[in-house]
């Protein structure tokens, strides 16, 4: 069960479009902030512990990269494992409070708490990664995570024995019911009979219960694991169950030397040093970016040598098809879960129509969570 706060942005999210890729997106003329005192403070609210893999690890290289590009022009404090709602307002506030001209606040659920905080601080500049609330110091950012799930449905489609692959899911809003449908539909391209089955863990990150929700999926005859949650518990549990894993956020093949076969990953380093570079010169204005492969946001691991060579070879083929705008992964005709045709032959979903999304597609078992 959710909490009226969380099942409230989730019906929001549900009904309000997040952006059009940022590459169409205009930005303004004239510069909305001036120049800042040297050295620029920047924090960094990350959700979940650093570790060495993941959601948070992926966004700490990102800050190591403005590290190492900007010296001493920046001074940067993180703080990790903060938890969403009123232990994030106080983390941004103290941010904002102690001279901290940018912040980066990198879970879905810190948006409103920042928000709240922006007010306060409109001299400030706040960026919000997945979110879809902005401000006039308010920008937000996320990424096409559903191209390179699209292709690790792919690898999973043409690597399961079974037909049957599992899906560890943190909240059902439509940035996560994407990823999931996303990967049904790369691996109903290879093999139309594939299925998905899905367990809803209701957290990004708890080792415990994505391990038992991994397990229970194997048991479910899954032979091959993937999620949308922060920890190495998947692919780890993958890899004492004898089935193939792909990882999420970052290359997790260290935990699952076996199992893992390849991970959809994502890359925040231009995009924090762009953003930085934008603020030192005075020209950072709020904007809304969704970038993908093409723009190096998302990609993939590299495969596993199990692995067989044609398999990589239609994989590379298919991104190559991403970037070049000959394959959209929610292109039609494309059906929901109970049969009923979403968009025909031809047609595609519109940004605005992905970022609503609330159903699954043909393939997927089991029913979206109330």
């Amino acid at each position: 069960m959710f909490s009226p706060r969380r099942r409230q942005l989730l019906q929001f999210a549900a009904a309000t479009p997040l952006a059009a890729a940022f590459a169409s997106v205009p930005r303004p003329a004239r510069a909305a902030f001036p120049k800042p005192e040297l050295p620029l403070k920047v924090g960094y609210v990350y959700v979940s512990p650093i570790g060495d893999a993941g959601w948070t690890y992926q966004h700490d290289l990102g800050r190591k990269a403005v590290e190492a590009s900007f010296g001493d022009k920046v001074m940067i404090k993180v703080i990790e494992s903060v938890s969403e709602g009123a232990d994030a307002e106080r983390v941004i506030r103290e941010f904002a409070s102690s001279g901290y001209g940018l912040v980066f606040a990198t879970s879905f659920g810190y948006m409103n708490p920042l928000l709240r905080v922006a007010k306060q601080f409109p001299k400030g500049i706040f960026e919000h990664a997945t979110g879809y609330r902005q401000a006039p110091n308010v920008g937000i950012y996320a990424a096409r995570y559903y191209e390179a799930r699209y292709l690790t449905g792919i690898l999973a489609g043409r690597m399961s024995k079974s037909g049957v692959a599992g899906y560890v899911a943190a909240f059902p809003i439509p940035e996560v019911v994407m990823g999931i449908n996303a990967f049904m539909l790369g691996m109903k391209s290879v093999n139309p009979q594939a299925q998905v089955k899905v367990i809803w863990v209701n957290a990004w990150f708890d080792p415990g219960k994505e391990r038992e929700a991994a397990a229970t999926l194997v048991a479910q005859g899954a032979d091959v694991l993937t999620q949308h949650t922060d920890s190495t518990a998947v692919v780890q549990t993958a890899e004492d169950k004898g089935a193939y894993a792909i990882g999420y956020h970052s290359d997790m093949s260290k935990y699952g030397p076996k199992a893992h076969l390849s991970a959809a990953t994502h890359h925040w380093e231009g995009y924090y040093r762009r953003v930085v570079q934008q603020v030192l010169d005075g020209s950072w204005a709020p904007d809304n970016v969704w970038g993908g492969i093409k723009d190096g946001m998302v990609g993939l691991a590299p495969l596993h040598p199990a692995v067989p060579a044609e398999v990589g070879a239609l994989v590379a083929t298919k991104k190559q098809d991403i970037i070049d705008g000959r394959l959209l992964p929610f292109q039609g005709p494309l059906f929901d879960q109970a049969g009923r045709q979403v968009i025909g032959a031809g047609a595609k979903l519109t940004d605005d129509e992905l970022l609503k999304m609330n159903y699954y597609v043909e393939g997927v078992v089991g029913q979206m969570p109330k």
